[in-house]
């Protein structure tokens, strides 16, 4: 059956900011409290959006979260009009503030774990969103993130929503940056591997010392459990708690894959031989091709400060694949050198492209955090709401609709401004009506 994957890119919100808000997290701390660029953000992922567009990738449009979170700071007890509300909070903690007006749902490789129909008990596209629950300012969005997916993908003949795990960090889930699916074809069954930082209910085995291991083994195996997914087509490993305590916070910053190619570094997981059998064993294509990049090629600080794992892998029309690399990559000469030897070498990668998603990057996050990989047969991918799928027509309405309602720049004392609030309300009111989202903000209820 004819499948694509098709890459849902988050829209950068109108209020952008960088608060330094992620522990672990190293562009996040070097940029706290540094003034940010909405507009430019939001334009220059959906410069990227339309650019994969225009190789002939289906390409989709994610909506972004209601900020600043009115109703958070109402349950933290702030009270009054929502000027006083925001007015008393600044005062009271502006990081705090910050956090109420996060725009870090522009990743969406964070917001929903998404197990293709070809390898799950029913027959359906599963979708779990993320809790987020190792961050304050994160675990705000699964509920409208839930809301946004169940109004993209809305026909239950097709797709399945579950509610995200129990908000604890015993479960903790931070979606599809831990989770990479390995397959000959996009619509044949595949091989879906859970990475997971930490064993939340056994203190006993390894874990990271510096910084917080967000993923659990208990939520991944929660997932694949919700998901239907066998334990023929699953593999469950561990990152290795060394580089996530070097600033690797996700599995996609130090891995990646796409159909029958995993790139990754040889820190990336804590008993790499024995994982690397089990994907042999469980993986059903002909020709399976692991790339390892030594520390003598990239070091981990260099792996971290340009993304080079969380570039995308993306097949093209002729069956070739393409990394999709942010200019950081290309400026490093360690990197770029690495990445002209492996489009040289004898594997499917023979393609390479830059962007620039600065904005993006000085936030913690390259090319691949901005997007959520969806598998879909031709029949599914008719059933997704035709106004969240990326059109020149669309690409055009949506860079007027940012130049029209985004600031230019962004301070932190600009959050309490309830002047920003209107204004990102009604730039959401109006996105919602560009992409026939119905009703998925509390605002809008």
């Amino acid at each position: 059956m004819k499948s694509v994957e098709v890459n849902f890119d988050g829209l950068v919100g109108p209020t952008h900011n960088y608060a330094g808000l992620s522990e672990g997290n190293v562009a996040s701390l070097s940029n706290a409290n540094n003034s940010s660029n909405p507009k430019s953000a939001a334009l220059q992922g959906l410069k990227k959006m339309k650019a994969l567009h225009d190789m002939g990738l289906t390409q989709g449009v994610f909506a972004p979260q209601e900020r600043p979170d009115i109703y958070t700071l109402k349950r933290l007890g702030f009270q009054g009009s929502d000027a006083q509300i925001l007015n008393a909070a600044y005062k009271t903690s502006p990081t705090l503030l910050a956090s109420c007006c996060s725009a870090s749902t522009m990743w969406t490789a964070n917001a929903a774990t998404v197990s293709p129909s070809a390898d799950t008990h029913n027959q359906k596209v599963h979708f779990t969103a993320a809790n987020l629950a190792n961050k304050f300012h994160r675990s705000l969005e699964p509920e409208t993130t839930s809301n946004i997916l169940k109004a993209i993908f809305n026909n239950d003949d097709y797709f399945q929503h579950h509610q995200h795990l129990n908000d604890n960090e015993h479960f903790g889930d931070e979606g599809a940056a831990n989770h990479t699916r390995l397959c000959e074809n996009y619509g044949e069954k595949g091989l879906e591997i859970f990475t997971y930082g930490r064993v939340a209910f056994n203190r006993s085995t390894p874990t990271p010392t510096k910084y917080p291991a967000r993923q659990t083994l208990e939520a991944s195996q929660a997932i694949a459990r919700l998901h239907g997914v066998s334990d023929e087509n699953a593999v469950f490993v561990q990152q290795n708690p060394d580089v996530i305590d070097q600033g690797v916070f996700h599995n996609d910053v130090i891995a990646v894959g796409n159909q029958n190619v995993l790139l990754y570094h040889e820190q990336a997981y804590l008993n790499t031989d024995s994982f690397k059998a089990e994907v042999s064993q469980k993986f059903s294509g002909k020709n399976l091709h692991f790339i390892e990049v030594s520390t003598e090629q990239v070091s981990i600080e260099d792996a971290v400060n340009t993304y080079l794992f969380n570039t995308q892998i993306i097949t093209l029309a002729d069956n070739s694949m393409a990394i999709i690399a942010p200019m950081h990559c290309r400026e490093n000469i360690q990197v770029f050198d690495y990445l002209q030897s492996l489009i040289a070498a004898s594997n499917p990668i023979n393609h390479l492209e830059f962007f620039d998603v600065n904005e993006s990057m000085k936030n913690g996050g390259g090319p691949a955090c901005l997007r959520l990989r969806v598998a879909l047969t031709d029949q599914e991918l008719a059933a997704v709401n035709p106004n969240c799928l990326l059109t020149d027509s669309l690409y055009l309405q949506l860079v007027a609709w940012v130049n029209n309602h985004y600031r230019d720049k962004l301070t932190l004392k600009d959050l309490s401004d309830p002047q920003l609030l209107i204004e990102s309300r009604t730039a959401l009111d109006e996105l919602t009506q560009l992409l026939s989202l119905g009703s998925v903000y509390r605002f809008q209820n």
